[in-house]
Order: C-alpha cells, then structure tokens, then sequence
C-alpha cells in the first residue's frame, strides 16, 4: 500500500520497509458508481468539474492535473501527455518535476464522451498560451490538495457521499478501466506503473467481468452442444 503510494505521489518515500510487511491486508478504499460522480458534478463548481471527469475516467492523479499545460492536451484526438507531477511538500512549497519512472510518462486516451467538457472548460478557465496552467484557482492560484480536498468534501456532503476521498476516482477509474477489458498492460500503462502490483488489484476487482465472458461463450456453446452435454 504504501509503495502504491509513492508511486502515486501522495508520500516521497515509504516509510514501513519491514520484511513482511507487505503483506498486510488493508482495508480497500471505496469506488464511485457512474451515479456518484454526477452527483458530486452537480454540486462542485463549474471551474473543478473537469478536473473530477479526468480524474475518475483518465486516473490522473491530483498532482498530475494540477501541473497540465495546454501543450499537453491533444483536444482534436483526445489525448493527455503526463510530462510533469505537482508535489507539495511540508513547508508549503510547491515543486513540478518529472515522473519518478519512466511508466509515469505518459499518453493516457481520454473517452471521447469528455472531450466537448475539455475543450469547454480549456476555454473558459485554462491559462492563456502553450505553458498556460489547465487547472487553476479563481484567482490564477496553484490548485493545492488541501484546500481542493475542502472543496471536495463539501461537493461530496452535498451529494449526500462520505468516506471517499479524491484520490478515490482514481481507483473508480482503474476499476471502470478493467471492467471494459482492459488487460494487466494496458491497466499498468494508463496508471503509469512499472510494477503489476496494482494493476492486479483492479484486475480482481472487475471479476464480475467473469460471468459476462461465460454468459458470451453461450453462442458458441448453443450451435453445438446438446442441454445433455452431447454433441449437436
């Protein structure tokens, strides 16, 4: 869990490097339905929509859109190149530097239902030129975990969900992701890790996928095979 984290840029280094302690089986954090999301959608400010639609169906993390430039955004083919994280430290400060494996360079699809969202909210809210900021504050301010993390809160009490964080969509998404068929690759790819750890986990998570591959062998089975088990 905590290398997860790290790798998420929630923590700079993990601090529990215990022999076995990897095997300790956390509690798993909770996912959005589709129904959630819209919900939430409808009580956040225009300004933060997009922000919550991109974490939940593209997986990005906070500090990831946080740092987006226009320049990354490919809104004729819907495309987003993660180049660069937004890391807060302890003092404060706020440091934008590459991704810590090559994995986390990026390109990540963004489903073409979101696109005319994406290009609405470029319009109005994003910073003007190349190098201008996707995601900003009402005032042109970094968008800051902390104070996103009150506005968050506050959508989600008025949509009448507790108990989900932010970074919660991103495992909505990696979830939804799986349960479309994306295989251990692909998931592994799209979160940008270099290790199968997690991407496993959201492979478990969709094994209800399982009774919709059975369900679909049916057609073949039907033209021959008896209900007897014979041959047709």
């Amino acid at each position: 869990m905590m290398n997860t984290a790290v790798e998420d840029g929630l923590i700079r280094r993990n601090p529990c490097r215990i022999k076995g302690a990897g095997d300790d089986r956390s509690p798993e954090r909770p996912t959005l339905t589709v129904a959630e999301i819209a919900a939430v959608l409808a009580k956040i400010d225009r300004r933060h929509r997009v922000l919550v639609l991109l974490a939940a169906f593209t997986t990005l993390r906070l500090g990831e859109l946080a740092a987006l430039r226009r320049r990354d955004l490919d809104l004729d083919h819907g495309w987003i190149t993660v180049r660069r994280g937004q890391v807060e430290l302890k003092t404060g400060e706020l440091v934008v530097k590459g991704p810590k494996s090559d994995a986390g360079k990026r390109r990540v699809a963004v489903p073409s239902d979101l696109l005319p969202a994406l290009r609405s909210h470029v319009s109005a809210f994003a910073q003007p030129g190349p190098d201008g900021r996707v995601f900003a504050g009402p005032q042109g301010g970094y968008i800051r975990r902390q104070n996103f993390r009150r506005i968050w809160i506050k959508a989600c009490k008025a949509a009448g969900i507790s108990g989900v964080h932010f970074h919660d969509l991103r495992h909505t998404g990696n979830t939804l992701a799986a349960a479309s068929g994306a295989n251990l690759r692909e998931l592994m790819e799209r979160m940008g890790h270099s290790s199968t750890r997690a991407a496993v986990i959201y492979l478990h998570a969709a094994n209800d996928r399982d009774r919709v591959i059975a369900d679909a062998m049916n057609t073949h089975i039907a033209t021959t095979i008896t209900p007897d088990g014979e041959q047709s």
